[in-house]
């Protein structure tokens, strides 16, 4: 048997999987692959260089700061999260990365990317963080709030666009299980994006990516029911906020993200309470 951990997006929502990835690294939980989507991806990542609260951290200290996150660094460069901030100064100076660690696992991570020409996802091996850091980049550069991310020619956006919740790939590669952890809670259903946002953006110059970020609620509603199928069949176990508490995808204040982030923590340790045979996992 083969276990894969999937790790859906959500933006600052995303703390909540850092804190659940916290107690799974307290408890020396290893999965055979692991597949991460936008924050998923960027934040996944802290697992397998084993930087306990790493997360956590430096979004409670650096998100505040009007250079880091918000209208300046939008107006400046178009990217609503500063690329030179958030995937130059913060992993290779201000709160290091420890890319040494995560090449040395054996474990394989992928993330996922919308190319937004043909509107499909492309799918990534992450071997090095710090070679690949465009990379993930792209996987979590956000519709509206993100200009496209270039590589080898091509351009990339957000990966949740068109696969949010990316178990189905890792079903196809040879893993029989799934630990999957989401960023909104049980009830969640989403809803449309208005069209003529879509369109005055995206529709002109990449038509296909304007079709999935149209129909994306569709995606995302039918991969839900999907998963809930998997769960059904013990094929899946999902780990989701047991309550509602309302951060923004583009959350500064340190109290509501460290509320968040301890739910997680709180989730995560029931999850184990209930499963303890994760513990157990090689």
């Amino acid at each position: 048997m083969k276990t894969a951990l999937v790790l859906e997006g959500g933006a600052m929502r995303g703390v909540y999987t850092a804190g659940v990835l916290d107690v799974f690294l307290e408890n020396n939980l290893n999965f055979d692959g692991i597949i991460g989507v936008s924050a998923g991806a960027l934040f996944g990542v802290n697992f397998l260089s084993k930087q306990n609260g790493r997360v956590i951290r430096y979004n409670k200290k650096y998100n505040s700061d009007k250079d880091y996150m918000g209208i300046i660094p939008y107006i400046k460069t178009g990217n609503f999260i500063s690329t030179e901030y958030a995937y130059e100064k913060v992993p290779f100076e201000l709160d290091v990365f420890d890319d040494e660690t995560y090449k040395k696992s054996k474990v394989p991570f992928y993330a996922v990317m919308t190319n937004i020409e043909t509107g499909k996802p492309e799918y990534c091996k992450i071997t090095s963080v710090f070679k690949q850091m465009d990379l993930l980049r792209a996987s979590g550069s956000m519709p509206f709030l993100s200009k496209p991310v270039k590589i080898d020619n091509k351009l990339y956006m957000d990966g949740a666009v068109v696969d949010s919740i990316p178990y189905e790939y890792m079903l196809e590669n040879g893993y029989d299980s799934l630990v999957v952890i989401l960023t909104k809670p049980e009830d969640y259903v989403k809803k449309p994006l208005p069209p003529r946002l879509t369109n005055m953006f995206y529709k002109k110059d990449y038509p296909n990516f304007a079709k999935a970020v149209r129909d994306r609620h569709i995606m995302y509603n039918g991969q839900m029911q999907r998963l809930y199928e998997l769960e059904k069949d013990n094929i899946a176990k999902v780990i989701r906020p047991s309550k509602k508490i309302k951060v923004s995808r583009v959350e500064k204040d340190p109290e509501k993200l460290d509320e968040l982030y301890r739910l997680g923590r709180s989730d995560g340790e029931r999850f184990l309470k209930s499963n303890p045979q994760y513990k157990n996992k090689k």
